[in-house]
């Protein structure tokens, strides 16, 4: 029989769920920050290099911080709810424990 994950109940998953916006909106402002201070270091390094230059580093540093945060939140959601626990790993005997 395959066990209930945690995020089948309402308010768990409301929870699970708020908290993961919560971290999400965290992160977001976080990564404007960074976005900024970095551009103002490259600004004061470099001048005006191009516009496109500035453009790029802002959208390759904010996709790339926010896609971590993304996976790293759906990480920490699915364990810290216990819907880990509830998968079945059918390649695995049951007499094996290591």
């Amino acid at each position: 029989m395959i066990p209930r994950s945690p995020l089948e109940d309402p308010d768990t998953a409301a929870y699970a769920w708020a908290r993961y916006r919560r971290l999400m909106k965290w992160m977001a402002a976080f990564t404007l920050v960074m976005v900024v201070v970095v551009l103002g270091l490259l600004y004061r390094a470099n001048g005006l290099v191009s516009i496109h230059f500035y453009i790029a580093t802002a959208l390759g540093i904010g996709f790339a911080m926010l896609l971590m945060a993304a996976l790293m939140g759906l990480v920490f959601l699915s364990s810290g709810t216990g819907h880990d626990e509830s998968v079945i790993d059918p390649s695995r005997d049951e007499d094996d424990d290591f």
